[in-house]
């Protein structure tokens, strides 16, 4: 069992929490996520790991309450167990200095791309941070994006905080104005399709990170296949992370709203 350390509301559905898992701590890079279980007959959640403080024996987790499952972990309070976390699993994100990197993250995908960034500018790349949300009380991570990028952007639907516009906007004026090398985005699958089909436009590589749809995180229950590049890949164990411009999108968008109903 793995304590809660601490407990931060980021809106009404997004919490962050700290949770004492040292080992893990140790072992994470980029990319990495863990299974979370809640109770003995709890369902499996795989979340990716936003930050780990070796020293403390740490790791955060950003959960947004969204089914059953989710709002059970997210009723938890300081102090109290989760039953299981398991990790570090999946594939550790490709870091190597190759010049301007954008990062681009909305929603929720903002907590795992937080690794990714720093990990980017330890690597001596220059980091273009795009943030987007509906609101600006849904912008989530700032303070740390902007210690560890050379410049952070944020585009919000309505307008009332950043520049009113959506993701797209901000990544393709970053695109107008210099030389971008890679792009990396993680979110809601149809902003992650949209953001790979702008940069496929300035033929700019670019990565998306699919942990929105795994649900075992082991490679058993084969709910996270995709197709990449015409090819069948399961996002738990063979990503998360894909080249975005081979991913079918609209495939997986499909199966996405497979789980609605039951959410």
């Amino acid at each position: 069992m793995n304590k809660i350390i601490s407990k931060e509301h980021f809106s009404e559905k997004v919490v962050k929490l700290v949770v004492e898992a040292p080992l893990i701590a140790k072992a994470r890079k980029a990319g990495h996520f863990v299974i979370v279980r809640v109770g003995e007959k709890g369902e499996r959640i795989p979340l990716t790991i936003a930050s780990a403080d070796v020293a403390k024996g740490t790791i955060t987790l950003v959960v947004q309450a969204v089914g059953r499952s989710s709002q059970k972990l997210c009723a938890l309070k300081e102090g109290d167990y989760i039953t299981d976390v398991v990790g570090p699993l999946g594939q550790a994100t490709h870091i190597e200095k190759v010049g301007t990197v954008i990062c681009c993250g909305g929603g929720v995908g903002v907590a795992p791309l937080l690794p990714i960034v720093e990990a980017f500018k330890k690597a001596g790349n220059k980091v273009i941070t795009v943030l987007a949300a509906r609101t600006k009380d849904l912008i989530i991570l700032e303070e740390q994006m902007r210690a560890n990028s050379d410049e952070v952007v944020i585009m919000t639907d309505d307008g009332s905080y950043g520049k009113k516009g959506l993701i797209t906007n901000g990544v393709e004026e970053i695109i107008n104005r210099e030389k971008v090398d890679l792009c990396v985005t993680i979110g809601p699958a149809i902003m992650m399709k949209f953001v790979s089909l702008l940069t496929k436009k300035y033929d700019i590589p670019t990565v998306a990170s699919l942990n929105t749809i795994m649900v075992d995180g082991t490679g058993m229950c084969g709910a996270c296949r995709i197709t990449v590049g015409g090819k069948t890949k399961f996002v738990c164990v063979d990503g998360p992370e894909f080249d975005a411009h081979q991913v079918d999108f609209d495939e997986m968008m499909m199966r996405l709203s497979s789980y609605k109903g039951i959410e």
